[in-house]
C-alpha cells in the first residue's frame, strides 16, 4: 500500500523471534516461532493499528520494536538506522525515541511513587536536566494530559483507571519520543473514558508530531483511531491497507473472517470517520 517516495519513520524487514522451550515430561527441547519474517512500514505522522487475535504475535512484535526484546533475525530501521546493530551507548539513546504504553497502567506504575515522580523518572534515567527542570517538565506533561498540578503528589491508587492511563501517557512523552506504541491501552476502560483519551491522543499527536501504533483486538476501535491497519496472523503480517479499504475490500481470507466474527458492517466507515482519521 506504500509508495516508494513515502517517508517512513519505521521499517521492519524479515523480523523473526524464536523462543527455546523444553517439554515437561520428556525434557526435549523445541523452538516456538512467535514472529515469522514480519515486514512492516510505518509512515511518519501516521496512526496505524496492529490487529489480530490473541497469539497472533502482536505483543511480541511491539516488544521487539520498543527494544524490550531482541529479535532472532531481521532489521528494525528507525530513521535510517538499524536499531539492532547500534552500540550499547547509541541504543541507550535510541530507546527514548520509541515509547510503549501498556494495557494495565496499575501494573506499570510504581505504587510507591507520586504521579510527578513517575513522569519525571525517564528524564532521570536518561540523565536529562536537573531535579528542578525535571519536575517542571513533569508538571507541564501532567497538564497536557488533563491532570491538575495538585494531583502530582498523589499515588497511583488515588487515581481512576483512566487517570492512571493519562499518567502512563505523560510518562511516555517525557523523553519526547517520535513513536508511541499503545498496547491495548483502552481495553479496560469504559466507553466515555476511552473516548476522552482518544481525543487526548489526537491533540497530543498534533502538539508533539507523534506517530502512533495502536495494538488492538477490537476492530470497532480501529475505525476511530487509525488511518491504516496491519493484520497479524500466526506471526506474520497478512494484510496492510488504509482503514476504509481494509474494512470494505479486505483481500486476506483471515481479515474477512475477523470482520465477520466481529460483525463489522461497512457502514461504520462513514465519511465522518474517514475524515477524522486523515
Amino acid at each position: 500500500m506504500n509508495s516508494p517516495e513515502m517517508d517512513f519513520l519505521l521499517s521492519v524487514r524479515g523480523l523473526t523471534k524464536q523462543y527455546a522451550q523444553k517439554r515437561l515430561i520428556s525434557g526435549a527441547h523445541f523452538t516456538v516461532e512467535a514472529l515469522r519474517g514480519v515486514n512492516l512500514n510505518v509512515p511518519r505522522g501516521a496512526a496505524m493499528a496492529l490487529v489480530g487475535e490473541s497469539g497472533a504475535g502482536k505483543s511480541t512484535l511491539v516488544r521487539c520494536l520498543a527494544l524490550l526484546e531482541k529479535p532472532t533475525h531481521g532489521e528494525i530501521d528507525f530513521e535510517g538506522h538499524d536499531l539492532l546493530t547500534l552500540s550499547s551507548k547509541k541504543l541507550f539513546r535510541a530507546r527514548r525515541e520509541i515509547q510503549l504504553v501498556f494495557q494495565d497502567p496499575t501494573s506499570s506504575l510504581n505504587p510507591r511513587m507520586t504521579a510527578l515522580e513517575i513522569v519525571a523518572e525517564p528524564l532521570e534515567v536518561q540523565r536529562e536536566g536537573t531535579k528542578d527542570t525535571r519536575r517542571r517538565s513533569a508538571i507541564e506533561l501532567l497538564d497536557q494530559v488533563g491532570l491538575p498540578t495538585s494531583s502530582g503528589q498523589k499515588l497511583p491508587f488515588e487515581f481512576s483507571g483512566g487517570q492512571r492511563q493519562r499518567i502512563a501517557i505523560a510518562r511516555a512523552l517525557a523523553l519526547r519520543p517520535k513513536l508511541l506504541i499503545l498496547d491495548e491501552a483502552f481495553s479496560n476502560l469504559d466507553l466515555a473514558t476511552r473516548d476522552s483519551l482518544l481525543q487526548l491522543l489526537f491533540e497530543l499527536q498534533a502538539r508533539h508530531s507523534l506517530t502512533y501504533i495502536h495494538v488492538s483486538h477490537d476492530l470497532r476501535l480501529v475505525t476511530d483511531v487509525a488511518s491504516e491497519v496491519a493484520v497479524m496472523y500466526e506471526g506474520r503480517i497478512v494484510e496492510h491497507a488504509p482503514t476504509a479499504e481494509l474494512f470494505t475490500r479486505a483481500k486476506s481470507e483471515y481479515t474477512r473472517l475477523l470482520l465477520e466474527a466481529m460483525e463489522i458492517d461497512s457502514a461504520v466507515i462513514d465519511d465522518h470517520t474517514v475524515e477524522v482519521m486523515r
